[in-house]
């Protein structure tokens, strides 16, 4: 599905698309083909992506982080931006689901700079 409406958002663009985990299913190389086709089509048009990929989310212009919070009464949601070392973080977070990993986080330097250079 990616590929036909990166294919057709040249010919017929549609102000914004919206995928919710279209990346489902893939994961290493692929995962970064799919960041890397949805940057191509952000070219052209807003796009909005659900991902919980790392390869994914390195493509973004702009990266938020959906966080719920539960005191035990009360369910809240909130958006927080991520920029800069928050960024990285968070990359690196998704990469290993733990906090603090120097491995991750070179990884996720990795990935942003892979991202940047393949756009």
């Amino acid at each position: 599905m990616l590929a036909v409406e990166v294919v057709f958002a040249g010919s017929d663009p549609v102000p914004t698309y919206l995928f919710d985990e279209v990346d489902a299913g893939v994961g290493g190389k692929a995962a970064v083909e799919v960041g890397r086709r949805l940057a191509k089509l952000a070219r052209s048009a807003q796009v909005v992506v659900v991902t919980h990929l790392p390869q994914v989310a390195a493509f973004a212009d702009r990266h938020l982080v959906v966080e719920k919070t539960n005191d035990g009464s009360v369910t809240r949601s909130g958006v927080k931006a991520m920029e800069g070392e928050d960024r990285v973080r968070e990359l690196s977070r998704m990469l290993a689901g733990q906090e603090d990993s120097e491995l991750a986080r070179a990884h996720a330097e990795e990935l942003l700079e892979a991202a940047r250079a393949g756009r």
